[in-house]
């Protein structure tokens, strides 16, 4: 065992978690033993996989080849700094994912546990040989079992219509995606017949080609990442599926999308164009705004999850897109910065994210609500719960000290560096892209605010939320350990910026940990002190203290001299808590501004109706803008095309004979 490689022990997690997996049809309906034995099992092999990927960031990049595909076509694997980062996002997702697992997941919800459990660890081990692919065959064998183990796990509840339709939207517009990923390395390759990535690193593509394959990449592993236009599974797919798997596709499933991205980008591409980092920009900021206006208008605790994964993964994008132009124009340092920031919001957004949706699970099995309309004061009643799901939703709303500060700052600080671009038009353009980003950070918190005060402040909207218990012991050794890793991201930073400086100087050849260091561990200056710095340890202490001499204060100056009082209604006697503001109410400030982002359709009461009631529905516009033609005009084709099957055998003769006719004279000029 001494002798074995970084690699050789991500394959034996790898065919751990797939053993784990194939142990469940030994034991489909055996609840406990797949719970509390089986997904444990895999929560240890995470961690084992971060700290795997953790070391081998450091280390020089291993390669191997294992003789499991086609004759001639064998599986190549490579394990560098860009790969071994995700892998380390990935054991800490997995790791949090599979303990809540053990305590979440029950008897009788629609898919049997041994069967789920098979389905989940395959995705796990998926996901893992995805990453650490160098060649397109392996790469694509991993992206389709993971596509394809995820729509499983999407329709785990397979019984209701609504599941299965999201289940076949993430599968039919991943697969749109897979066709473009097979014609990008098509182009890669360039005409050599040799689909290794260590050969396409070699090969200078003609700017033209470059740029298709480049286009290709942004759309086939956009659709996997939810970017617009491709994002309409997300909202569907997230609140369909089990709330675990929701957590997992939100943490990791769409980080395979920006992981793919780069790797073509900044790996297997010689160059890098500067118009291609302004449409990067452009889809990145697009996306996050789009993502982050939906969200605030929603009713159903899920899908406004699902609404923010978008706006997360559009400000990932919007780094990419900064750190493409600075490479285009040699700012190598810059770029790195863009680049740091980028892969910095990957793992805090993991975090934060995971965390939520594992909230909500523990949310629906309590009280069976998803529409945050009938919630309220549940912080009560699931304390530990409610604890987790805000340090979550502080993350999520960009605020220190936790990752999601981090992340913005470092990209906000990018952008401030962007007047010393050479191109005027993109010097005129970025102080507005800055003010996007700007408005995307308040307007997540505002989300945030929403988000948590009205499942967890206030008075419960149903009866039958006084009865709501809280997580369970599994659940909160979930809770504990996400909650770690969002507080480990948000007050180390300058150590995350020296593991994330292996992966620049992979990609862009340079990287700030060097700069970071120079001022120690306490204080993150990511160019200069002068320029901009942060302090999280200080923060926090200061946080600390004014929190503890609060209490004091209070305990000391006022105790006994207050009472508990209902709070004053204005003199009105009878309140209730419907007279709490609604999800519906939090929002209609957004709606109003942001009108034109949506389709709203209200329904209004009547003098006449006898249970009169009001209603406003929000439509994503990309379904009648988009979706809905393209889907008539491929229904009118079948139609015609269909016609053709329904003729005699003497039409069928006739079409032939045309057809030789056409050949001819094509051969003939």
């Amino acid at each position: 065992m001494a002798d074995l490689l970084a690699i050789d022990y991500i394959l034996l997690i790898v065919a751990g978690w797939l053993v784990i997996g194939a142990c469940g049809l030994f034991v489909m309906k055996r609840t406990a033993i797949v719970a509390h034995l089986l997904f444990p099992l895999g929560a240890v092999l995470g961690v084992m996989l971060g700290i795997v990927g953790l070391l081998s960031c450091f280390g020089s990049p291993q390669i191997a080849i294992l003789s499991l595909g086609l004759p001639g076509l064998p599986f190549h694997l490579r394990l560098d700094s860009l790969s071994s980062y995700f892998l380390v996002v990935l054991g800490m997702v997995s790791t949090g994912v599979s303990l809540f697992s053990a305590g979440y997941f029950r008897h009788g919800e629609g898919t049997p546990p041994g069967l789920l459990c098979l389905e989940y660890h395959t995705c796990l081990a998926s996901m893992a040989l995805l990453l650490i692919a160098d060649d397109a065959y392996v790469f694509m064998v991993a992206w389709e079992t993971m596509t394809l183990s995820a729509t499983l796990l999407v329709i785990a509840n397979h019984r209701l219509p609504e599941v299965r339709y999201a289940g076949f939207l993430y599968l039919l517009i991943s697969h749109i995606g897979a066709l473009a990923l097979l014609l990008c390395f098509g182009l890669l390759q360039a005409n050599t017949g040799d689909y290794t990535f260590a050969n396409m690193r070699l090969q200078h593509v003609e700017l033209f080609w470059a740029s298709i394959a480049f286009f290709l990449a942004l759309f086939g592993f956009g659709a996997k990442a939810g970017i617009l236009p491709l994002h309409v599974w997300l909202p569907e797919a997230h609140p369909a599926a089990p709330s675990p798997i929701s957590a997992l596709m939100s943490a990791f499933v769409l980080k395979t999308g920006i992981y793919g991205v780069l790797r073509v980008t900044f790996d297997l591409l010689h160059i890098q164009v500067w118009w291609w980092g302004g449409v990067a920009l452009a889809v990145g900021l697009a996306t996050a705004l789009f993502g982050v206006v939906l969200s605030a208008v929603q009713t159903d605790m899920k899908r406004l999850l699902a609404y923010s994964s978008i706006e997360n993964v559009g400000l990932i994008f919007a780094g990419i897109g900064l750190a493409l132009l600075f490479r285009a124009y040699g700012m190598t340092s810059l770029a790195a910065l863009s680049l740091t920031a980028a892969l910095y919001h990957v793992a805090s957004h993991a975090a934060f994210k995971c965390l939520l949706f594992l909230g909500t699970g523990t949310v629906l099995h309590a009280t069976g609500e998803r529409n945050l309309g009938r919630l309220g004061g549940l912080m009560r009643f699931m304390p530990w719960t409610g604890w987790a799901v805000l340090i979550g939703a502080l993350a999520a709303a960009g605020l220190p000290p936790l990752g999601g500060f981090v992340s913005e700052w470092l990209l906000l600080q990018s952008f401030l560096f962007t007047p010393g671009l050479p191109n005027s038009f993109l010097n005129m353009l970025i102080p507005i892209v800055a003010a996007v980003i700007a408005l995307v950070g308040a307007l997540a918190g505002y989300v945030m605010v929403k988000f948590f005060g009205i499942i967890f402040l206030g008075q419960p909207r149903e009866q039958k939320l006084n009865q709501a218990h809280d997580a369970d012991r599994w659940e909160c050794l979930s809770f504990g350990w996400l909650v770690a890793v969002c507080l480990f991201v948000g007050l180390f930073p300058v150590q995350m910026v020296t593991v994330l400086s292996q992966v620049t100087h992979l990609l862009v050849g340079e990287g700030i940990a060097t700069t970071v260091a120079k001022n120690g561990w306490l204080l993150l200056a990511p160019v200069a002190p002068q320029r901009a710095s942060y302090t999280p340890a200080v923060f926090m202490m200061m946080l600390i203290v004014c929190c503890l001499l609060a209490y004091l204060l209070v305990r000391r100056f006022y105790h006994g001299r207050f009472r508990r009082a209902a709070p004053w209604g204005c003199g009105y006697p009878f309140q209730s808590a419907r007279m709490q503001d609604t999800a519906e109410g939090f929002g209609q400030p957004i709606r109003e501004i942001f009108g034109p982002f949506f389709r709203m359709t209200r329904e209004l009461p009547t003098a006449f109706d006898k249970a009169p009631h009001y209603r406003v529905t929000i439509e994503d516009p990309f379904w009648p803008w988009l979706y809905r033609p393209i889907a008539a005009g491929a229904e009118r084709i079948a139609r015609v095309v269909g016609m053709l099957q329904h003729g005699r055998i003497a039409v069928y003769l006739v079409y032939s004979f045309l057809t030789l006719l056409l050949l001819l004279l094509v051969v003939t000029l």
